[in-house]
């Protein structure tokens, strides 16, 4: 089916169209991004009102670079300086309308799978049960020596960077840096989701650069899946979807719940 952007369908009938597929599904799949943040004060990483819009860093390196796992091994203390300024825009940040409109579709649907890039835990607090943070959490700390593991806490109280109380190595996030692999562990979990099946699919707030983005949805769509992307620019999925609404995470779900029936969104149903 083509995009109903693509048909000059208005937004209005793209949400009845949508909500009327999310109506008849059992199980859905949410892949979110850092767009789905915005509304709870996150800036995205790149673009209009990114948290990294400049070039270079005060080090003259690109942040790709600087928020590296290579980096890390050998210069931790830049690494870490601006994951404390990813942390500071995380802190105390809430889930927002559409945050907690995917956890409400857990009282509705047989399954609800959150997919996600982003590691401000937002999901979780909003009460999803089903979500796995393909890029970590950057509220877990794990000793790059040994086995401990501890909450960040307040990182900007800490000195950087922050140590083991156990064996005095340096402690990281466990979230994915630039240039490693992704977890295994997450990666087998979405594939099993993935292969029992979904009845519709929605990419919400991210810009689909990644393959392991991009080809959940491709598949789906190939498949006769519905597919939905939620995102205020378009991207290089917007085409493929069957459904594109170009508005705002938390407007866009709010709208869509409106439309089941539900109330607004204020956590698990």
């Amino acid at each position: 089916m083509p995009s109903m952007t693509t048909c000059s369908a208005s937004i209005e009938d793209v949400l009845d169209e949508v909500a009327e597929q999310l109506r008849r599904a059992r199980r859905a799949l949410f892949i979110t991004g850092a767009g789905i943040s915005v509304d709870s004060g996150l800036p995205t990483y790149r673009g209009l009102g990114g948290l990294y819009d400049s070039d270079e860093t005060e080090e003259g390196m690109r942040i790709e670079e600087a928020l590296s796992g290579q980096l890390f091994a050998v210069r931790p203390d830049i690494t870490w300086k601006y994951l404390i300024q990813i942390e500071k825009t995380c802190r105390g940040a809430k889930p927002n309308d559409a945050h907690l409109a995917i956890a409400r579709l857990e009282g509705c649907l047989e399954r609800v799978t959150v997919f996600t890039q982003n590691v401000d835990g937002l999901h979780g607090q909003a009460g999803s049960s089903e979500v796995i943070e393909i890029h970590g959490n950057l509220q877990e700390l794990a000793c790059t020596a040994c086995r401990h593991e501890e909450a960040a806490g307040t990182l900007g109280e800490r000195a950087m960077p922050p140590r083991c109380p156990s064996c005095g190595a340096v402690l990281r996030p466990k979230v994915v840096l630039f240039g490693e692999a992704l977890p295994e562990k997450e990666l087998e979990r979405f594939i099993d989701a993935f292969q029992a099946g979904f009845d519709i699919v929605f990419t919400i707030g991210t810009s689909n650069v990644f393959p392991y983005i991009t080809q959940p949805v491709v598949l789906a769509a190939c498949s006769g899946i519905p597919t939905v992307e939620i995102n205020p620019a378009r991207t290089r999925l917007s085409d493929s979807v069957d459904y594109y609404l170009p508005l705002g995470a938390a407007d866009a779900m709010s709208k869509l719940l409106g439309r089941l029936g539900l109330p607004p969104a204020a956590g698990k149903a």
